[in-house]
């Protein structure tokens, strides 16, 4: 048996324990409580310093790593036609599993344990697989003409049957189709159906942006042109954009829903109704002026919630912990009172709250006995955080946005004295010339652009 004790153990489901420890045996742990009161075993001191369970990523794409600052201060739809282009012509299959590989680097920099990513290649699989942590890929669908639909399907079911022959103990496969702009009315019908015939759990971002509700709600706005201009028929869809998954029997799978910042009162039911849980992005929806969820609003009605970074091509860094400090603050900006969102709430959506928006909270997210030990520890001594006072605010307020100093999945240590173990000490290098690759994309684009713009 292991001993892992620290100044503040936090469990989450239950009061801090100051000088606490957690033992762990065969990845399980088998104690949480004062460290006095431990059971003999392997002494880890983990000193100054506060242990959490492992942090959860509710929704990230570990492949688009390789495109930090690359993608900077484009309105929503330039963004996404920049992004594809891009990947399809610079970026390598290679350069993007290395990119997901990165990723996850950087994500135990930050305490994260476990990864809920939407990918297209199903590179990021392997990924989380040959870099030991936790997490679901959610295999991204597209197809906008409903004329797609049938052989979109036939894709999507071929990628799964490969995936599913990879899935492990800590890691497994689930369906994305992608946006409402990208996805027909058919194809949403078909991917639910599918969904609810293998029993996979869909992911789905929704109601993100205005562009996005003007082409459901009104066939307009820059989504509808790119439509129109593709030959595509446009109509009005639905009364919102969680009304068309309504509408689809998308909402029927109790699907977790990503982004979820355009709502009313009429969505918000809908999404708890059907016991639908929601990735929340604070960073990557204020980044884009997509604005701020009702996360307060979503939780009073009984909806889970946990914390996404996105892509850090949208929000340029992976900090779980950060997200929920930006969480916090905005819900209490935007209801004008320090008793919108607490400390508390928002380290739960770090850690139990993303555990039961994935389903896995019976295996992780907080420091139970019987529950696998995915750990995350922070320093306490640095000059940012002493003196610490309330635990649970020294968590939000200033141990987010610093790095872990020790993380482990099942109990396998990932990362120590801050930096990860068994890593390929060129992958920094590999992702820096994919950046390279990025870049000079960007420029022969520029050059071709204004090539034609002086020509005509």
């Amino acid at each position: 048996m292991k001993r892992y004790h620290a100044r503040w153990v936090v469990p989450v489901t239950s009061p801090p324990i100051e000088n606490g420890c957690v033992v762990e045996d065969g990845g399980v742990i088998q104690y949480v409580g004062p460290l006095d009161g431990a059971p003999a075993g392997e002494d880890h001191d983990l000193g100054e310093s506060v242990l959490l369970p492992g942090i959860i990523n509710t929704h990230t794409h570990l492949e688009l790593t390789a495109m930090r600052g690359f993608l900077e201060d484009l309105c929503f739809n330039d963004w996404i036609d920049k992004l594809r282009s891009s990947r399809k012509e610079a970026l390598t299959e290679e350069m993007l599993l290395d990119s997901a590989r990165y990723g996850i680097v950087e994500g135990l920099h930050a305490g994260i344990t476990t990864y809920a990513d939407t990918c297209s290649t199903g590179l990021v699989m392997d990924a989380m697989i040959e870099m030991g942590v936790r997490g679901i890929m959610f295999q991204e669908t597209f197809g906008s003409a409903p004329e797609q639909c049938d052989s979109a399907m036939e894709m999507l079911r071929s990628a799964v049957a490969v995936l599913l022959e990879k899935e492990t103990d800590l890691v497994r496969i689930g369906i994305s189709p992608h946006a409402p702009y990208t996805i027909s009315d058919d194809l949403y019908s078909a991917a639910a159906r599918f969904a609810q015939e293998s029993g996979l759990r869909m992911g789905l971002h929704i109601a993100e942006s205005e562009a996005e509700a003007e082409i459901v709600c009104m066939a307009t706005g820059p989504f509808a042109t790119e439509w129109r201009v593709r030959g595509l028929i446009l109509e009005r869809r639905a009364r919102s954009p969680i009304a068309l998954l309504e509408k689809t029997g998308c909402l029927e799978t109790a699907p977790l829903l990503i982004h979820c910042v355009h709502l009313d009162a009429e969505d918000i039911s809908a999404i708890a109704r059907n016991r639908c849980a929601v990735a929340h992005c604070p960073a990557s929806n204020a980044k884009f002026g997509h604005g701020i969820s009702p996360v307060a609003d979503l939780i009073a009605a009984g909806v889970t919630v946990g914390l996404g970074s996105d892509s850090v091509a949208s929000n340029n860094r992976m900090d779980i912990l950060e997200e929920a400090r930006l969480a916090a603050l905005f819900q209490r900006a935007i209801k004008k009172s320090e008793g919108a969102f607490s400390a508390m709430q928002a380290v739960e959506l770090a850690t139990i709250g993303g555990a039961r928006a994935l389903r896995i909270d019976d295996r992780v997210g907080s420091l139970e006995v019987g529950k696998d030990a995915d750990l995350a520890a922070f320093s306490l001594s640095s000059a940012r955080v002493t003196p610490v006072g309330d635990v649970i605010a020294a968590i939000l307020f200033a141990v987010a946005g610093t790095p872990a100093h020790f993380v482990a999945v099942k109990g396998r240590p990932l990362l120590a004295d801050r930096e990860p173990l068994s890593v390929d000490p060129a992958l920094r290098a590999r992702v820096a010339a994919a950046a390279d690759s990025l870049a000079a994309w960007d420029r022969a684009a520029t050059w071709v652009s204004a090539t034609v713009g002086s020509a005509s």
